[in-house]
Formats: structure tokens, C-alpha cells, sequence
């Protein structure tokens, strides 16, 4: 993939966390997720790829916008043929609540390279670089903190662990404290979760959490362009999920339940991944509003193939942006 597709990516996590910030606090999060949805999808259009949704807001007949399938771009013959993963809001209680970390997200390989994962649940573990090639998701909880620890020159004690706070994860949670890591709890938003483990700075050395398979291979996208690692195993939770995992390929209980790598989830190394910060958060501050016809946004965007990481803040006049003021408009935002 041409490497300035990096820069142009931004713009469509950009677009999403502008359309969907007017609803911060106002607690519709349907009404917030559309925005976000439109807004990404504008951006799309000006993008010269080939590009197929491979993971997004659902199949056709549950989703008007980057559904599963849809084609995304106004590439022509010779441009870039890509699979592209989208959450355009992830963080939907957040930001109906107005509360931290909710973010828009995208990642895209080339043609073939994203797993399409079915829409239930995954067990993951995901560390940063200095952590790479430590963890084993079929070993217990306890002892991939002991491989983590050494590999960071760490006591088990100066772990911290982020787990998201669920009744599902009680046992983690159990195991992690009877260890003797620090527990870092989140309430929604595991891509953002996942990320934080490539980070020095957000002090998070490991994820071990139950959470969307889809939302893993996002977060895949960008460990593997940070030189991180993850393992995931498909979780379904019902008959129902079972068979959505069946449907997507998955025809074996040995298929579903079996161990995908980080190279299961993102075939190639060259992957990009892109978020903006909708609410502020962690890693990335926040939309914020300079007046009525400017706002700040605070990205990253990674490149796999190179392992550059960029940290973006833009100022947007938000009445000069053609494919933002259609959504603004719509939405009553402008």
C-alpha cells in the first residue's frame, strides 16, 4: 500500500470523531454511532482504494453504512485492492455518558489480510514490544504474568494488567490479584485497551480480557505495527454465536476454538492503523471545540511495514470541510 494512504487515513478516524462529538453526554449513543458512521464514511469517498469492509457496523440488512461488504473508495483500476476494519465509534456508552476513551478507529491490509472474524466474542492477551513472543493464551493467567514480568525486568508485583470490568472476567481478576499485579479496570472500549499495552507510558504492561473478535483484529492491526504481540481464541457465548462463527467460515469446533496468532489476525506486515480521540482519554485527548467554527483532534496513525508511529493534533475549520458539514448538518451539529 502507498504510504501516503497513512495520512489519508487519519481524515477518515478525523471526520468520524468530529461528526460524533456533538452528542458527548447527551446520552444517545445510537444517534452518536450514526454520526460517527457517516462522518467515516464521507471521508471513504475520497479516498483512492479499492477497499472492502471486512469488519464493520454488521451485515446489509443491519446496517445502512459500512456494513460487511460494502466497497469503500473512488480507487480505479491499478489502485489499491484492501480489506478494511472499521469502528467508527467504539465507545458508545462513553461517549452517551461523556466519559474517557471513547475513540474512532480504522485499520486496513491488503486484499486477504484481515481475518474476517465473526461477531462474538474473543479471549486475548496482548503486550507491547519488549513482551513479544512471551505469552501463551493456553497457559494460566499466572504464568503468562511471569513470563511478561521477566521480559520487562519486572516484578510480578510492578505488573499492571488491564481487564475489562465484567462478571465474565471474575476469575482473571481473582487469579491476577492472588499473583500480585496491579489491576487497571475499563469499562468499555478494548481497542483502546489492547493499544495501550504498545505504550510505556500509559503504564499498562498487559491485556488479558474477554471482548469483541472483531475489535481484536483492529487492535491487532496496530500491535503489529508497533512490534507488539496478541493471541486470541473465538469465545461464543450461545448457540446463536456458534453458528455466526460457522458462518463465517469457522466450520470446526477445532476452526473455532483453536489458537489465532497475531499473524492469523493480520496476515501482512503491511498494515495500517489509524484513531482520534473522541472523548478524552488515556492515550489520545479528546475533540475540542475552539469556537463555534473550530475544533482540535489529537490522532495516530501506524504503519506496519516501516513501524512508524505519528502522533497527530490538527485544528479543523469545521465550515470549510465539505464531507464534515454534510454530517454536521444532518445532525444538527452545525
Amino acid at each position: 500500500m502507498d504510504r501516503d494512504l497513512a495520512m489519508e487515513l487519519v481524515r477518515v478516524t478525523e471526520t468520524a470523531a468530529l461528526a460524533a462529538v456533538g452528542y458527548m453526554g447527551r446520552g444517545d449513543k445510537n444517534a452518536a454511532d450514526q454520526a460517527a458512521v457517516d462522518g467515516m464514511r464521507n471521508a471513504f469517498s475520497s479516498l483512492s482504494i479499492c477497499g472492502t469492509v471486512v469488519i464493520g457496523e454488521g451485515e446489509l440488512d443491519e446496517a445502512p453504512m459500512l456494513y460487511i461488504g460494502e466497497k469503500v473508495g473512488c480507487g480505479e483500476e491499478g489502485d489499491s485492492e484492501v480489506d478494511i476494519a472499521v469502528d467508527p465509534l467504539e465507545g458508545t456508552t462513553l461517549i452517551a455518558k461523556g466519559l474517557p476513551n471513547a475513540i474512532a478507529v480504522v485499520a486496513m491490509a491488503p486484499k486477504g489480510c484481515l481475518l474476517h472474524a465473526p461477531d462474538t466474542y474473543m479471549y486475548k492477551i496482548a503486550v507491547g514490544p519488549k513482551a513479544k513472543g512471551k505469552i501463551d493464551i493456553k497457559a494460566s493467567v499466572t504464568d503468562n504474568l511471569k513470563a511478561v514480568a521477566e521480559a520487562l525486568n519486572k516484578d510480578i508485583e510492578d505488573l499492571t494488567v488491564i481487564v475489562q470490568d465484567r462478571p465474565r472476567h471474575s476469575e482473571f481478576i481473582k487469579e491476577i490479584r492472588t499473583a500480585g499485579a496491579r489491576i487497571k479496570l475499563f469499562s468499555d472500549g478494548d481497542v483502546a485497551a489492547a493499544i495501550a499495552t504498545g505504550f510505556e507510558d500509559t503504564g499498562v504492561d498487559i491485556l488479558i480480557s474477554i471482548g469483541g473478535a472483531p475489535e481484536g483484529v483492529i487492535a491487532a492491526a496496530a500491535l503489529k505495527a508497533m512490534g507488539g504481540d496478541m493471541q486470541g481464541i473465538l469465545h461464543p457465548m450461545s448457540p446463536e454465536e456458534v453458528e455466526r462463527c460457522r458462518e463465517m467460515g469457522f466450520k470446526t469446533d477445532e476452526e473455532i476454538y483453536k489458537v489465532l496468532t497475531l499473524d492469523d489476525l493480520v496476515k501482512s506486515e503491511d498494515c495500517l492503523f489509524a484513531a482520534t480521540g473522541i472523548t478524552q482519554g488515556d492515550l489520545l485527548k479528546g475533540v475540542v471545540h475552539k469556537g463555534s467554527n473550530m475544533a482540535e483532534t489529537h490522532s495516530v496513525v501506524m504503519r506496519g511495514e516501516t513501524g512508524t508511529v505519528r502522533f497527530i493534533t490538527a485544528l479543523h475549520r469545521l465550515n470549510k470541510t465539505n464531507e464534515l458539514q454534510e454530517v454536521l448538518k444532518k445532525h444538527g451539529n452545525f
